[in-house]
């Protein structure tokens, strides 16, 4: 190999090398993710001072399972059921479930005065409807009540 492929090698390796670096994902408390916000560079007013970053959006959306279990005998007919729910962090939220065949969705609003607390409709093609009553214990995690238009009443468990 001549110096010049020897010196070619190596000034393509070392930058390769000194640039590799690692991606931290900060975790909230209760272990979950919390992804970064997109940030935009704004240049330095002056030479060697970086201003923070300038944050463009709110957090993003989180998808939440749904499972909801049976809490009377007209319910457990039917059996656990799984949806799921998108938390849109502005203390609103959009979900969507099986129910017996019948796709039902709704939306979820938060209680005014209670951030933790919320109430959930649903709707079906067929007319079957739900209502629901929900805390939250993060914005990745909650538990409630949930009633059927057929009178089965279910337990709710959001998230993980």
């Amino acid at each position: 190999m001549s110096s010049n492929s020897t010196r070619l090698a190596v000034a393509v390796a070392v930058p390769t090398i000194v640039l590799t670096g690692c991606y931290i994902v900060p975790m909230a408390p209760d272990g979950s993710p919390m992804y970064p916000y997109p940030y935009a560079y704004v240049p330095p007013a002056q030479a060697g001072a970086f201003p923070p970053p300038v944050v463009l959006g709110g957090p993003a959306p989180a998808v939440l399972q749904a499972r909801l279990y049976p809490s009377n005998e007209l319910a457990s007919q039917s059996g656990m059921i799984a949806g799921t729910v998108t938390n849109m962090m502005n203390g609103k939220g959009r979900f969507q479930m099986d129910y017996k065949g019948e796709l039902l969705s709704g939306e979820a609003t938060r209680v005014s005065g209670d951030e933790r607390r919320g109430i959930a409709s649903a709707y079906g093609s067929r007319g079957t409807y739900m209502s629901c009553e929900y805390r939250m214990t993060s914005p990745y995690q909650g538990a409630g009540t949930c009633t059927m238009s057929t009178g089965a009443q279910y337990q709710v468990h959001l998230g993980g």
